[in-house]
């Protein structure tokens, strides 16, 4: 009998091809006939920051003392072109998600948290709340292909306008705003039915090219009288050209968003499959910006997958400016938290693995329209653990930068890193450790 013996006892191999979660994938889509939606971002393992390691100071270099020797943090972003750039405390600002697929408490602890530590939040789609705008000290405006909730006035109540071209979770592919959550509120502002799943377009309906980006961007400069910086993002894929063309179409700063970029909901297909890491988009990144001779000129943030201190400070050293966090910032505010788990797993789920963003049934109160659930929330605590979590991260890069010998966290650089992977080495264009080699380079 082989009722007691364990699977490796019955000489039972897992296909890697056809492991447990693709035949449950399979299964699912053949008893229900639709394609998988769910939020997070990507979940395969991809070549990430954590493939980089830093060379601390030791006789070749010199580090710099943390009780004695300052080490800043601050980022000037939309220095380009704007009569008001954002001049921010910290380089790690807040991605764009959006009312709707947050509820308005969540979208005000994101505003309280930012502002308590001097950086940017950003709307999202579907337009600004008053409650984000009247917590966020630096709100950026994001300009989609939907057109949910847009307002020129809005516009000139911004601190900045980001014009969004792709998303790193689905580049080329539109949100999504499933019906449960299209509340008589949300409704309102995007124009929309109540309780009607919301597909918002994959491009935007009044150019096709960067020459009519360019025409765009100018007439929102004339809406904000030039006093706003205008932020381009790019889902990476393409990452060098589509940079040089934002660059062309005026854009102050670039935003380049990788595939380890979360999503309230889109197609799981979109998530694993489309796009490229963000550690191959940076290099490319720089490079366009550099050969234009437009590095730090045009600011470059970078968002998909930051989670830590060490994240922002490896960025920072391939060369962004700053970066944008969105899932890290909601596991701050409170989603998937342990004291749920029992309401996790009653919906099919577990804490830390909740991922069904889509479905507004989010027990924290973060992902959701629903009222007594958005009521568990309590926005002016959400906004303190942000808070912390931002001043954490923020001192983590700043001990690296120490260690390293840099008086200001833009002062990293590639010559500060090294890769233990190949493939690593080969994105990020730096050694491999205990080489001189950097894969692809010849060198």
């Amino acid at each position: 009998m082989t009722d007691n013996l364990s699977i490796e006892q019955r000489g039972l191999r897992e296909s890697a091809t056809f492991d447990r979660t693709t035949i449950a994938a399979i299964q699912r889509a053949a008893e229900t006939g639709i394609y998988d939606i769910r939020g997070w971002g990507a979940k395969r393992k991809l070549p990430h920051f954590d493939d980089l390691l830093f060379l601390g100071a030791s006789m070749s270099r010199y580090p710099l003392e943390g009780y004695r020797e300052r080490c800043d943090t601050d980022v000037w972003l939309g220095t380009r072109n704007a009569k008001y750039p954002l001049h921010l405390s910290t380089p790690v600002t807040i991605a764009g998600m959006s009312f709707g697929a947050l509820s308005a408490g969540a979208k005000e602890a994101l505003g309280r948290g930012a502002s308590e530590v001097g950086t940017s939040t950003t709307t999202g789609d579907g337009g600004m709340t008053p409650e984000e705008r009247g917590q966020s000290k630096h709100l950026v405006y994001q300009y989609l292909p939907s057109r949910y909730g847009m307002n020129p006035d809005d516009l000139r109540k911004a601190d900045a306008i980001e014009v969004v071209l792709g998303q790193g979770a689905k580049p080329g592919g539109g949100g999504m705003l499933l019906g449960q959550k299209i509340s008589e509120r949300v409704a309102a502002m995007r124009t929309l039915p109540e309780g009607i799943d919301q597909r918002s377009a994959c491009r935007h309906p009044d150019w096709t090219g960067p020459d009519d980006l360019a025409i765009k961007i100018n007439e929102l400069r004339e809406i904000t009288d030039w006093e706003k910086p205008i932020y381009v993002k790019v889902g990476a894929s393409r990452t060098y050209y589509d940079v040089k063309l934002a660059v062309h179409s005026g854009a102050d700063v670039v935003v380049v968003d990788g595939m380890q970029g979360g999503t309230a909901a889109t197609q799981e297909v979109f998530i694993e499959h489309v796009g490229i890491p963000t550690l191959a988009a940076i290099p490319q990144a720089v490079q366009a910006l550099q050969e234009l001779g437009v590095h730090r000129e045009v600011q470059l943030i970078v968002s998909g997958g930051i989670r830590n201190g060490a994240d922002v400070a490896k960025a920072m050293a391939l060369g962004a400016d700053a970066v944008a966090i969105g899932t890290a910032a909601l596991i701050a505010l409170g989603d998937n938290d342990p004291r749920y788990a029992n309401e996790y797993e009653a919906i099919g789920s577990a804490a830390g693995y909740y991922d069904d963003f889509q479905d507004g049934r989010d027990p924290a109160g973060i992902s959701t329209q629903d009222p007594e659930l958005s009521a568990r929330f309590d926005p002016v605590l959400g906004g303190k653990r942000l808070a912390n979590f931002l001043r954490v991260m923020t001192m983590e890069a700043q001990t690296i930068a120490r260690a390293c010998g840099k008086a200001h966290l833009q002062h990293l650089e590639p010559e500060d890193l090294v890769a233990i992977s190949i493939e690593a080495a080969a994105m990020a264009r730096v050694p491999l450790a205990g080489t001189g080699w950097i894969p692809g380079s010849g060198l």
